[in-house]
């Protein structure tokens, strides 16, 4: 994990496959992601709560 990504602004990460965001600042409680979860501790086998994307299916946005 980068240093960038453990300390420092929370990012956003966007569902490439329906544009659902997961705000790292705050999580996403009702998929059991506690806010202030980062990206990199979520975990490989979730998916979009809107879709079912996979992990792979998000990149980083700037909101």
């Amino acid at each position: 994990m980068s240093s960038k990504e453990s300390s420092g602004a929370f990012q956003t990460w966007m569902c490439l496959i329906c544009g659902w965001v997961y705000d790292e600042a705050a999580g996403a409680p009702d998929e059991g992601i506690a806010p202030g979860t980062r990206w990199a501790d979520v975990p490989m086998n979730w998916t979009c709560p809107e879709c079912g994307a996979r992990k792979d299916d998000f990149e980083m946005t700037e909101i």
